[in-house]
């Protein structure tokens, strides 16, 4: 099976996740960072310690019960992790047949898609996949992206955000603005963000900027050292 990657917005969108241990608090804790508009939780046990610590985050709906098939309609993402393998290709079929979006951990073989090992800095978001082979291996692939991609990317991306209006505004055509960012990346920016050095990154933004746009250098670098 050969995966296509892709990042999904779950603004306005209703979630399910069936089951909820400690697996499935991870993958319900996960969803609500993404700020979907409700998340409903089903599961026959009462909700676990892990569990209540997410209960007040808003659209999460927690509900002591067994699954029905009812349960999927409307729903843009399914998750279930359960241990109970009838349930589970119960709702991977549901969910095909509906055309829903449906992840059974750890089975990819139940699966319409699968979450990668995420590794995240600001707003910088690392995905690594194995298609399903080894997640092991995948989350050792994470934990050495970690160490290498400090949190110094997510700052260099808040900068770019703040900057890449301004130059956009100034109309000078896609040839000209790839070029100014392109040189911006291959700058030695970066580095004085992990190092700390203000001065020396002031200098090469007013090196790199036109003057219409140089002005805002003290907005660009707020707060980021």
């Amino acid at each position: 099976m050969r995966y296509y990657p892709i990042f999904v917005n779950l603004t306005d969108k209703d979630c399910l996740v069936v089951g909820a241990g400690s697996v499935g608090c991870r993958k319900i804790g996960a969803l609500l960072d993404r700020e979907p508009r409700s998340v409903l939780v089903v599961d026959t046990r009462p909700p676990s310690a892990d569990m209540a610590a997410l209960l007040a985050r808003p659209g999460l709906t927690y509900e002591t019960r067994a699954f029905g098939d009812e349960d999927v309609d409307g729903k843009f993402i399914v998750i279930a992790s359960t241990d109970n393998e009838e349930l589970n290709w119960r709702i991977s079929n549901i969910c095909k047949a509906r055309g829903i979006l449906c992840n059974i951990v750890d089975q990819p073989e139940k699966c319409s898609f699968i979450v990668p090992a995420v590794v995240q800095k600001g707003d910088l978001t690392l995905a690594v996949s194995t298609g399903g082979s080894s997640p092991a291996l995948a989350k050792k692939i994470r934990r050495d992206l970690e160490d290498y991609f400090g949190s110094h990317y997510g700052d260099f991306l808040i900068l770019m955000a703040r900057l890449r209006p301004h130059v956009l505004g100034l109309g000078r055509g896609t040839d000209h603005n790839t070029a100014l960012f392109r040189d911006i990346v291959a700058s030695e920016l970066m580095d004085c963000l992990e190092a700390r050095d203000e001065t020396r990154a002031r200098a090469i933004l007013a090196s790199h900027l036109p003057a219409e746009v140089a002005g805002r250098i003290d907005e660009v670098l707020d707060g980021l050292f």
